[in-house]
């Protein structure tokens, strides 16, 4: 089942005032930068968002102080053209979107992380939130980042399985291309994954299980939690960026 959050941390489920309370107590800003996008026959196009909001969901759970956004659903997924149901809105349309959000969010939140789930936003949300430090608002980015697959492979199959196992389509997992991606990206670059894989995997799900699945989003929330500690060693939210 996908991971739920409490109601008190929650960002959309405050009132404004709670939210100044919040925000006045130092909460810190999570926010889920997915996508939807193709991810082979198996996954749901969801993916990306569900694993960004899964991990922000665990976050909250072991920080009080943290609150969790509403997600943002669409990404830069040029790459995945050709692919029923991809929904992408390009690099220049997220780099906005983020840098306005974030121009917004800081009016009531001191501090804002964006917990990316897919690869292809990297990019203009690194170049968003260099812009918005350079107008002195704390907005920093979370990559999670882990061996394997580059796409629809055995890892991001086996947290689907641990989060939404309803959803994966297990008899329909197949391999794609399975080349290493420095081999390949030559040709992901000029023509889409398309170009390498006619299923849209990068990788083999075969193989992937619920167990791997929890076992790497601990991982992953591990490192945001430190990652975290590690930006804002402070509990006030008041002082100079780091």
């Amino acid at each position: 089942m996908l991971e739920s959050v409490a109601d008190h941390s929650v960002a959309a489920r405050l009132t404004w005032p709670e939210a100044g309370e919040r925000a006045a107590a130092g909460a810190i800003l999570a926010v889920p930068v997915g996508s939807t996008e193709q991810h082979g026959p198996h996954l749901p196009l969801s993916t990306d968002t569900d694993i960004a909001v899964a991990l922000c969901a665990r976050l909250a759970e072991l920080r009080p102080d943290v609150l969790v956004a509403p997600p943002i659903p669409y990404g830069s997924s040029g790459e995945h053209a050709g692919f029923a149901g991809t929904l992408s809105i390009g690099r220049t349309a997220l780099e906005l979107l983020i840098v306005e959000l974030c121009r917004s969010a800081t009016d009531t939140f001191d501090r804002i992380v964006l917990v990316n789930g897919h690869g292809g936003n990297l990019e203009p949300l690194r170049a968003a939130a260099a812009l918005l430090r350079s107008e002195s608002r704390d907005v920093r980015v979370y990559m999670p980042r882990y061996p394997g697959d580059p796409h629809a492979g055995r890892a991001e199959t086996s947290m689907q399985l641990a989060l939404r196992p309803d959803v994966v389509r297990a008899e329909l997992a197949v391999a794609g291309d399975t080349r290493p991606l420095a081999e390949i990206l030559p040709l992901l670059r000029a023509g889409g994954v398309r170009a390498v894989s006619a299923n849209g995997v990068l990788g083999d799900p075969n193989g992937a299980s619920a167990a791997e699945g929890h076992a790497l989003l601990q991982q992953l929330t591990t490192d945001l939690n430190e990652q975290i500690r590690l930006w804002w060693p402070v509990a006030s939210p008041k002082g100079p960026l780091s």
